[in-house]
């Protein structure tokens, strides 16, 4: 992940980051599942932390006994679109969550025609279980808008033939 090699796309990087809090620059030993294969976020996401040497299974949609596979990543990253999909039990005990998702539901309970947002992942479920999980809304949104603002500097530097800082 050194960003002097080119701009990293703003959500995986600022996932990386969060990540990076928690287990260090390198993830040597860490099984790492990318539930998503999208190429503005899944497929970079899964770059940055092979190349962080996390053992990296991108899963999907499509994936056979999705939450088996799951179940054996030491950190689960879900971007798969669909609200709540990924439960308590897809979850290994300690495992660190990062939810990408964005879905807007139905929220009878706020009144008639109300929504609320949530993630790919259960949230009120799987912070029981995970070790680390990140927020819908306020998790990775604002990592992102960070990361747009790191690349925004380091861009800048560059054009002025200045060495960029590091993020």
């Amino acid at each position: 992940g050194d960003l002097s090699t080119g701009l990293i796309s703003c959500t995986p990087a600022g996932a990386m980051l969060l990540v990076r809090r928690i287990h260090g620059e390198d993830l040597s030993g860490l099984n790492a599942v990318v539930i998503g294969r999208s190429n503005l976020f899944g497929k970079p996401m899964a770059q940055l932390l092979l190349n962080a040497n996390a053992t990296v299974t991108t899963a999907h949609s499509r994936t056979r006994d999705l939450a088996s596979v799951a179940r054996g990543a030491d950190i689960l990253v879900a971007a798969v679109g669909r609200p709540e999909m990924v439960k308590a039990d897809w979850i290994k005990p300690g495992a660190t969550v990062i939810d990408v998702g964005i879905n807007r539901i139905a929220a009878p309970e706020r009144g008639e025609g109300k929504s609320r947002l949530v993630g790919d992942v259960a949230y009120a479920e799987a912070s029981n279980v995970a070790g680390a999980i990140t927020p819908v809304p306020g998790g990775v949104g604002p990592m992102t808008i960070a990361m747009l603002m790191a690349n925004t500097v380091i861009a800048a530097h560059r054009a002025a033939g200045k060495q960029p800082p590091k993020f």
